[in-house]
Order: C-alpha cells, then structure tokens, then sequence
C-alpha cells in the first residue's frame, strides 16, 4: 500500500492541492465562516481527481500488478492524507483561540461561530460528506467528477449554515463556548463528528470498491 500512496501523492496528485491544505488556517480570521477552510481543503482535492482523470491515471493504475480494490484504498489514502493534514492544522489554531487568543476581544465579538471543539467536530463531518458524496461518486463511473462534487457543494453549504446558525438558536448558545467554557458539550461534539466522519468514510470505501471493482473499463 506504501507504494501506491507514493504514487499518488508523487506522481497522481496536482501539486495545487498541497497549496490549498493551507486554507485550514483560515480558523484564525475573525468574523468570517471558517468552516469554508475545510471546503477549500476538498476543493484542492477534487483538483487533484480532475488531473488524475485528464492524465488518465486510471487507465495507468490498472496496468500496475496491483488489484482494482487497492488502487480505491490508494485513492482513499491521498484524500484523508490531505485532510488529515488540514484538521492537524486546525487543531493547532483551534488550540491557540480556546487559549492564548480566547479573550481577544475581535474573536469575542465575531458574530460567527468562532474555533472551539465544535468547530472541530463539524470540521469533520464536512471531511466526511466529502468522501461519502465526492468519492464515493467519481468511483461510480471511474470518470465523472462534475455531478459528484456539485452534490458535495450542496452538502457543505448546508451543513455551513446550519453550523453558523445553530449557536444563535435560544439554549444552544454554549454550542459556540469560548476556550474550556462547556468543556463536556464540546468534547461530546467533537466526538459525535468523529463518529460521523468514520462512518461516512468507512461506507464510502466499501461502496467504492465495490463499484469499482463491478465498473467495465
């Protein structure tokens, strides 16, 4: 599997991609909806899937001794490569808003949902709703991107908006706790988003492989 991955992220993978797992920083800019460095993160991705579909990859992949599953896991193993990084780099700037910065008072006064535990565990179930309607979807056909993204887009924009809008919700408020307040919420949010991202994934790459493995290519 190593070796495929280095495949992927060597040789498979648009270099621009990289450049947009830096987009996660964007949980430290006040007063804007920063659940958008996640969709950034998938849209450097899905750069990388149009580039692997014009350059044939696919084709490419199956002339190597490995088997149609494998070249799926090796795809997988790009995407939450990527996303892995880009929630690292959320945590890190998650952490500093819940310490050093929680009493700044530009982030105080955001009238957006500002960088807590919550935060994070949206974070991934956007990662997650990626995976299940992007990747899930261009392994149907092994070729068309445009469909799937577009019902990713649709998912993120509603899962966004029902982030920034759920705090301001009257007894909801603590949802957008700042630093430890609420600790248990937002460690119990963090966690269902966990649980979401791993199920969406894990589905996702069962229902890949075998539909990849049944595709006449």
């Amino acid at each position: 599997m190593k070796h495929i991955l280095y495949k992927e992220t060597r040789l498979s993978a648009l270099k621009l991609s990289y450049v947009f797992v830096a987009s996660a920083l964007l949980s430290l800019v006040p007063a804007y909806p920063i659940l958008l460095g996640g969709f950034f993160t998938s849209l450097g991705i899905f750069y990388s899937f149009q580039a692997m579909r014009e350059n044939r990859d696919i084709g490419y992949s199956l002339l190597l001794p490995v088997s149609k599953a494998d070249i799926v896991k090796g795809k997988f193993a790009f995407v939450l490569l990527l996303e892995g990084a880009s929630f690292i780099i959320m945590t890190i700037v998650t952490a500093l808003r819940m310490s050093v910065l929680k009493d700044a008072a530009v982030y105080r006064e955001n009238p957006l949902m500002g960088a807590n535990l919550v935060f994070l565990g949206w974070a991934l179930v956007m990662f997650g709703l990626f995976n299940l309607c992007f990747v899930r979807g261009f392994f149907k056909t092994a070729y068309y991107i445009g469909k799937p993204f577009v019902y990713f887009c649709v998912c993120a924009g509603a899962v966004i908006l029902l982030a920034e809008a759920l705090w301001h919700v009257p007894g909801l408020g603590a949802l957008n706790a700042f630093g430890t307040d609420h600790i248990a919420l937002q460690c119990g949010a963090l966690a269902a988003g966990g649980a979401a991202f791993a199920l969406m994934t894990y589905a996702s790459l069962r229902r890949s492989v075998y539909t990849f493995e049944h595709t006449d290519l």
